[in-house]
C-alpha cells in the first residue's frame, strides 16, 4: 500500500474527514491543495490544515501531482466538477449523491458514461461492522440470502447496504414506503450536546424493497445518527441463518444450530497496551473484518472514509471499481422513488436507467 495524494474540491464537515484522515495516517495519505471560492475560508484553512488553497480549477490543478481529486460540494455543484474533472482526465472521488435528482443522474451519466474514472464515497458498507455483516451474508453460512432490514442510515445510504446484503445490483424494485412522525426529546448534534430539554417531531421512514425474491426494509429515522437513545437494528435472514445485530446463528446440518457472536475487539483497554485502536470483527476464531489502519486513531466512519481512499487509488492505477458512478445513480434514484411512495402513498416500481448493464 503506497502513498496516495488526493486534492480536494469543497470545505465544510463532510470535507474534514478527508483532512483528519490525512492527518492521522500521513504515511498514507497527504492533502496537498484544496480548492474553495472564498479567501476568508481560504486563509482558516491555510491556517488550521497547512495546506495550498486556489480559488479556480485552472490554477488548482496547474502544476499539481494528485492521484485524484475529492470533490466535496452541495448535489446541484457535484455533477458540474465531476464533468470538468472527467473532461480533464483527471480521476474523481465525489461525495454522495452524485446529482441531485434524476435529470441530473442521466445527463451525469450520458456525459461521463462508465469510461471515466469516477467512483464515489459511499462509506456505510466499509465501516467494520457493516463489511463484516456483508461478509458473512456471502460467506455461504446463511444460505440464499433473502431478507435484510435495516435501521442504520437514511435514504442512498442505507438502500447501498441492503443492497449489498443482498448482492443485487440493477433488478427491479417494488418501492412501497410510509412515514410515521413521533416526539422525541432533541439529542445532541454537530454542534455537540443539547444545551436546554426541547421536545420535538421526529420522523420514520419505513419503505420495502422487493427485488423479486428478495426483500429490503428501511426503516430509519434522522435522529440515529446522533442520538444516545436511537439505536441502530440490522436483521439479514437466509435459508440456513439469520444475523440480527452482533449475533449470528447457522446451521451446520439440519440438526446442528450454531450460534455466536460478530466481537469487535479493541486495544487500548485495561492492561492492553497497544494504543487506543481496535483489531477487527471476530466471528469464533475466524477474523471476518480486519481493521488496516492499526494503529491510527480513527471512528468507524473514518476508517470507512479511509477504506474509500485507499480503494481509489489502487482503483486509479488500474484496480477494481469499488463503487461506481453506475451504483451510486442507483441507490439515489431508488431513494427518490422511496421518497415519492411515501408522499404519494402507493408503490412505485423502478424502471431502466441509462446506467443499467
Amino acid at each position: 500500500m503506497g502513498k496516495f495524494n488526493y486534492g480536494i474540491i469543497g470545505h465544510g464537515w463532510r470535507a474534514d474527514f478527508y483532512l483528519r484522515i490525512a492527518r492521522e495516517l500521513p504515511e498514507l495519505f497527504g492533502v496537498s491543495r484544496m480548492l474553495v471560492r472564498r479567501e476568508e475560508t481560504a486563509a482558516a484553512l491555510r491556517a488550521a490544515w497547512g495546506v495550498e488553497t486556489f480559488h479556480d480549477l485552472d490554477s488548482f490543478l496547474a502544476d499539481a501531482e494528485l492521484a485524484f481529486v475529492v470533490v466535496s460540494v452541495p448535489w446541484e455543484t457535484c455533477p458540474v466538477y465531476i464533468r470538468e474533472l472527467s473532461a480533464r482526465g483527471v480521476p474523481v472521488l465525489a461525495e454522495t449523491p452524485p446529482a441531485p435528482d434524476l435529470a441530473g443522474l442521466t445527463e451525469l451519466y450520458e456525459a461521463v458514461g462508465s469510461g471515466a474514472k469516477v467512483q464515489v464515497a459511499e462509506q456505510l458498507l466499509f465501516q467494520p461492522m457493516h463489511a463484516a455483516r456483508i461478509a458473512l451474508s456471502r460467506s455461504g453460512r446463511l444460505g440464499d440470502v433473502t431478507q435484510a432490514q435495516v435501521s442504520a442510515a437514511h435514504g442512498y445510504h442505507g438502500i447501498s447496504l441492503i443492497r449489498q446484503l443482498l448482492n443485487v445490483r440493477f433488478e427491479e424494485v417494488a418501492v412501497t414506503g410510509q412515514r410515521f412522525v413521533s416526539p422525541i426529546v432533541q439529542g445532541p448534534g454537530r454542534e455537540g450536546p443539547p444545551k436546554e430539554e426541547i421536545l420535538k417531531d421526529s420522523a420514520q421512514d419505513i419503505v420495502t424493497l422487493r427485488f423479486g425474491d428478495k426483500l429490503g426494509l428501511l426503516d430509519f429515522t434522522g435522529d440515529q445518527y446522533f442520538s444516545w437513545i436511537r439505536r441502530e437494528r440490522m436483521l439479514v435472514r437466509g435459508s440456513r441463518g439469520e444475523i440480527q445485530g452482533d449475533e449470528a446463528a447457522w446451521l451446520e446440518d439440519f440438526r446442528t444450530p450454531v450460534v455466536t457472536k460478530l466481537r469487535r475487539i479493541d486495544n487500548g483497554f485495561d492492561g492492553n497496551i497497544l494504543g487506543f485502536n481496535y483489531s477487527g470483527i471476530l466471528l469464533g476464531s475466524e477474523w471476518l473484518y480486519r481493521n488496516p489502519f492499526v494503529p491510527g486513531r480513527l471512528t468507524d466512519d473514518e476508517i470507512a472514509i479511509a477504506t474509500s481512499l485507499v480503494k481509489m487509488g489502487e482503483y486509479v492505477a488500474g484496480g477494481p471499481s469499488f463503487y461506481s458512478l453506475a451504483e451510486a445513480s442507483q441507490d439515489h434514484y431508488l431513494s427518490m422513488l422511496m421518497e415519492r411512495s411515501i408522499a404519494e402513498g402507493r408503490t412505485i416500481v423502478s424502471e431502466r436507467q441509462v446506467w443499467h448493464s
